[in-house]
């Protein structure tokens, strides 16, 4: 009724040998994920330091580098610049993405049982849910 297979697979000959490409393990995975939304929180972090300094916000930024760099193997991130802000920035939009941000960090740091770096993102998260509750009180 079916005809046996006589030739080897298309995806068997392309790749090769298992040896041929590098292969990261999930935890590998998790942790380059993990560091790049904690990137991502460190620059909205930065972003927010510049129009609305805070010591609050400076040791974040600082904690959120250690972890970075810890996630990356000692390689320190890229930090945004303090400049004088021009324009009137949204600063509700920026508190909000950051909460995103350390949302998918938690998310991520919980997968991956990393304490340290879980601790920090549900930190952050109600910090930038208590910077908005005003603005977001108001605007109703």
């Amino acid at each position: 009724m079916y005809e046996p297979i006589r030739t080897k697979s298309v995806h068997s000959t392309m790749a090769g040998t298992t040896s041929d490409f590098p292969h990261r393990s999930r935890e590998e995975e998790l942790d380059i994920q993990l560091a790049g939304h904690l990137a991502a929180l460190l620059t909205v972090t930065d972003e927010l330091r510049a129009p609305a300094p805070s010591a609050d916000l400076d040791t974040a930024a600082d904690r959120l580098a250690e972890q970075v760099t810890r996630l990356r193997g000692g390689r320190a991130p890229a930090r945004a610049p303090l400049t004088s802000v021009t324009g009137r920035p949204n600063l509700a939009s920026m508190h909000r993405r950051a909460h995103t941000l350390a949302g998918r960090a938690l998310v991520v740091a919980a997968s991956r049982a990393d304490t340290a770096a879980a601790i920090l993102s549900a930190e952050r998260m109600d910090a930038h849910a208590a910077a908005l509750e005003p603005r977001e009180l108001a605007a109703h």
